[in-house]
């Protein structure tokens, strides 16, 4: 690391509205303050999309698409590998625009620049396989044909958790399909997304091919769901934003693709190696201050080991770093803002009142900015509330379990289904939980979710569709039967 966070401060941009590849700095729009979650301090200001602005940029996706949809894949593909290089060429910005506006800390700042890059490399190369397929026909000298085309212009919208991961995975993936997009921007943590979209026309691609909105998410979703352009939406979120978008895009017939909200149960079994869980499992709680949507939250332990541990997680917790990103020694930075400190604090006081063990931390730090202890929380029953509402924050429930079936019937027991774990050493069991567990992913005796290659998508009430791999690219893309005689 090569800065301070005081350098870093005065280089943070000022920000317009990126339409069809040009930046819009005036025309009298209000603005927004952007919250530095380390101080809780102004950063800048973000300025506030207009209707004119949502009305120039489909109309813009528009013309785009009609470029764009007719550029081949393998034009397609070079501008979208160009996009992955100049983002790890511009990785030590993009790395500081991350730590300011969430807070990372600037390993895992890096680390989410390199995963998002993969994203744009995976879909420039699955770009160029949208293969269809020949039917055999039942008639002479006739051909029977499938094809498969973008589904057209696509808006996106994206939540504040993943600054330049979320934004990089649906423009990577509508654009490598061929579509054009209209992505709305979190106002909380809007420089990488439009860090990223200037990128993106730095490489070269068409104008109005891409556009990058920030402003209200109630006057921007009504605009561009309403609008006969878009052709499909994808959203990443809350489940209830979720359902509402997915009501409108429904009723405009729009593809509503939703990767939604999450309450990932941990099953750790009796023959596991107890200190090495517990170190790698505190280190997937609390990364990105525990605001992912697929991180495990519900650790449903085998009773035989259950205090060994609690025990064990505990002093990893313990040993956790928090601080700015800036700091090289930080391992855990703050929350994104002093709503998401509170929510945090009300659960834990919620589990105090129902009289469970605060075996670490619980408590708001006594410094400026947004900052919460590493918190594990012991003998979580199914009546507190942080059993039933994801936490979205540095707290880890651990439950006690007695038998397979019980384990399975608290980790399926709430309406959410993105992502799940299993700990074991026998295939039977790891066999019996994936077949088992009611989630879109399930990792068995590791931590890692996704890759770009992977697909990505939960089940019940946490999605529709999927984002990675073929399955996400495949999302964004039409099937066409074509008959010749």
């Amino acid at each position: 690391m090569s800065t301070t966070r005081k350098e870093a401060v005065r280089r943070y941009p000022k920000l317009g509205q990126l339409i069809a590849g040009e930046m819009k700095y005036d025309g009298g729009r209000s603005t927004m303050e952007v919250i530095d979650p380390t101080t809780g301090t102004p950063l800048g200001l973000v300025s506030m999309a207009t209707e004119a602005d949502a009305a120039e940029a489909l109309a813009a996706a528009s013309r785009g698409f009609d470029i764009w949809r007719r550029t081949s894949a393998f034009e397609r593909s070079a501008l979208l590998r160009r996009v992955a290089v100049r983002m790890r060429e511009k990785a030590q910005e993009l790395a500081e625009l991350l730590v300011l506006e969430l807070g990372k800390p600037w390993n895992e700042a890096l680390g989410e620049v390199d995963v998002a890059a993969g994203m744009w490399e995976w879909a420039a190369e699955e770009g160029r396989r949208a293969y269809g397929r020949v039917i055999p026909s039942r008639e002479n000298h006739a051909r029977q044909l499938v094809l498969i085309e973008p589904v057209g212009p696509v808006a996106a919208f994206v939540t504040w958790n993943g600054p330049l991961v979320t934004p990089s995975r649906k423009m990577s993936g509508a654009l490598g399909a061929g579509c054009s997009i209209v992505l709305r921007a979190s106002e909380e943590v809007p420089a990488c997304a439009f860090a990223l979209g200037q990128i993106v026309y730095e490489c070269g691609l068409p104008a109005g091919v891409l556009s990058v909105l920030s402003g209200d998410p109630v006057m921007l979703s009504t605009r561009l769901l309403e609008s006969p352009v878009t052709r499909a939406v994808t959203f990443t979120g809350s489940t209830n934003v979720g359902k509402l978008l997915s009501q409108q895009a429904v009723a405009h017939m729009k593809r509503p693709i939703m990767e939604l909200g999450g309450h990932a149960p941990v099953l750790a079994f009796e023959s596991i190696d107890v200190p090495l869980f517990a170190r790698r499992a505190v280190a997937a709680k609390f990364a990105n201050s525990g605001q992912v949507c697929f991180a495990p939250t519900r650790f449903y332990v085998q009773r035989s080991i259950y205090a060994d541990v609690v025990e064990a997680m505990t002093a990893e917790a313990k040993e956790i770093v928090v601080g700015c990103g800036f700091d090289p020694n930080t391992q855990m930075g703050p929350l994104k803002s002093e709503r998401r400190l509170r929510a945090v604090e009300q659960m834990v006081d919620d589990a105090r009142q129902f009289g469970l063990r605060v075996t670490t931390g619980g408590a708001v730090l006594d410094r400026a900015g947004f900052f919460y202890q590493p918190t594990i929380v012991a003998d979580v029953t199914t009546h507190a509330k942080l059993s039933n509402v994801e936490p979205f924050g540095p707290i880890a429930a651990v439950t006690p379990f007695d038998t397979y079936e019980g384990a399975i019937a608290l980790a399926n027991r709430l309406p959410y289904g993105l992502s799940a774990f299993v700990h074991a050493r026998d295939f039977e069991t790891l066999h019996r939980a994936t077949n088992d567990l009611e989630a879109g992913n399930v990792i068995c005796n590791g931590w890692r979710v996704t890759y770009p290659e992977t697909p990505f998508g939960g089940h019940k009430e946490s999605g529709m569709f999927c984002e990675g791999g073929i399955e996400g690219l495949r999302a964004f893309q039409n099937v066409k039967y074509a008959s010749f005689s």
